[in-house]
C-alpha cells in the first residue's frame, strides 16, 4: 500500500505510484489560494473543526506523495475512485515510518484508525474533492465516482462515560475550596459544559456579550457546522457564572479567561487544551475518575433523556444535526432498558 516515486525519466518523475498501479501527479496544484481546493474547504469549516480536518488531510497528502507534498500543494483533483478506495483501506492499517536515504523521517508511523476516525478523514477528503469539482479542477463524473467510496460500518461499544451526581458534588466542593478566581472560573466551566451541553470549542469561543444574566441565555456562535443556537443556564450553574463574573469584571472580551499562577486574570481567551487540563486537575482534587470535557456533554444528553425530556428537544439543545447522533450520546446503559421493560405488563 506504500506510495513510491516512479523511477522514470521525463514527466513520470513528477508522479507517485498509488496502489493498483495508478499514477497521481506530484507537481502540485499550481492554483492561487482562492482556487486551492484544500484551502477553500478549510475556510468553510468552523474553527473547531479546521485544525483536526486539516491535520488529517496533511497526513493523507504526505503518505500518498512519499512525504513530497503538503496538503496545500497536493493535487487533490487528480484523485479518482480507485485512489480513494485505496486510501480507505490504508487508513485501517498500521503504517510504518517512511524514511529517506539520509535517514530523515518523511512520514511518521501511525496505528490503524478506528472506524469513526476513518469516516471522519474520508468526510474531509470528500469535502476537498467537492471543492475541486466546484472550482472546475475535476469533472462532475470523476468527482461523483471518487466520493462514492462507502463509509466504514462497525459497531463498537460507546466511548466516554456519564458523570454521576456524587462526582459533580465532589467537583463543586473542590472548586469551592479554591478561594482564588480560578475556583469560580473552573466551577463555571463545569456548569456550562454540563447544563448547556457545550463542546469545549464552543465554550472557549464565548464572549461576555453572549451571556444574558437576566434570561440565563447563552448565544452560541458558529458551532459545529457553522450553526448558531441558543442554550440556557439556570439554577446553580447560573450562580456559578455570576460568582466568576464577580471576579472577572464586566470588561469586553472572552467570557472565560486564561489565568496566571495564583489565579491572576490575564484577559486572554482559554484554549481547548486548558479546558481539558482543568478537568484533569479538578478530578484529581475531588478524587473522582478522570473525565474529558466531552463526558460532561455526554452526561448532559444522558441526564436529560433520563429525566424524561424528549429526544428532539435534547437534539436541538446539543446542536446535533439528527437524533441518531444524540442517541449515541446516551450512557444510561442496561438500567434504562430494565426500567423500560418494567413499564410493560403481560396479563399472566
Amino acid at each position: 500500500m506504500d506510495a513510491s516515486v516512479v523511477p522514470a525519466a521525463g514527466s513520470a518523475e513528477s508522479l507517485a505510484l498509488v496502489p493498483g498501479g495508478d499514477l497521481i501527479d506530484r507537481r502540485g496544484t499550481g492554483h492561487p489560494p482562492d482556487e486551492n481546493p484544500f484551502l477553500v474547504y478549510l475556510a468553510r469549516l468552523a474553527p473547531g473543526s479546521r485544525k483536526a480536518q486539516g491535520l488529517a488531510l496533511e497526513r493523507i497528502a504526505r503518505e500518498l506523495s512519499s512525504g513530497g507534498y503538503s496538503a496545500v500543494a497536493f493535487p487533490w483533483q487528480s484523485l479518482r475512485y480507485q485512489h480513494v478506495a485505496a486510501i480507505r483501506a490504508r487508513l485501517q492499517q498500521d503504517v510504518p515510518p517512511l524514511v529517506d536515504e539520509q535517514g530523515h523521517v518523511l512520514v511518521t508511523a501511525r496505528k490503524a484508525y478506528s472506524a469513526g476516525t476513518t469516516n471522519r478523514v474520508l468526510s474531509a477528503l470528500r469535502g476537498v474533492l467537492e471543492e475541486a469539482w466546484r472550482l472546475g479542477h475535476m469533472s462532475a463524473e470523476d468527482f461523483h465516482r471518487a466520493r462514492a467510496v462507502k463509509i466504514v460500518k462497525q459497531e463498537r461499544l460507546p466511548t466516554g462515560r456519564r458523570i454521576t451526581s456524587g462526582e459533580f458534588a465532589a467537583l463543586a466542593d473542590a472548586c469551592k475550596r479554591d478561594r482564588t478566581p480560578q475556583g469560580s472560573r473552573d466551577a463555571s466551566i463545569f456548569a456550562v459544559l454540563y447544563v448547556a451541553g457545550l463542546r469545549r470549542s464552543e465554550l472557549v469561543a464565548l464572549d461576555l456579550e453572549h451571556w444574558n444574566r437576566v434570561t440565563g441565555e447563552l448565544l452560541i456562535r458558529s458551532g459545529k457546522g457553522g450553526k448558531d443556537r441558543r442554550v440556557f443556564v439556570a439554577n446553580g450553574a447560573g450562580r456559578a457564572l455570576d460568582a466568576w463574573l464577580g471576579a472577572r469584571g464586566d470588561s469586553e472580551g472572552p467570557l472565560l479567561f486564561a489565568l496566571r499562577k495564583g489565579g491572576r486574570l490575564t484577559g486572554r481567551r482559554m484554549s481547548t487544551q486548558a479546558v481539558q487540563d482543568v478537568c484533569t486537575k479538578r478530578a484529581r482534587e475531588a478524587r473522582v475518575t478522570i473525565f474529558t470535557p466531552h463526558d460532561l456533554r455526554r452526561s448532559f444528553v444522558t441526564d436529560l433523556l433520563d429525566a424524561g425530556e424528549d429526544i428532539v428537544t435534547v437534539q436541538r439543545a446539543a446542536g446535533h444535526a439528527n437524533v441518531q447522533t444524540t442517541a449515541r450520546y446516551d450512557r444510561r446503559g442496561d438500567e434504562a432498558l430494565k426500567r423500560a421493560a418494567a413499564r410493560l405488563h403481560w396479563p399472566w
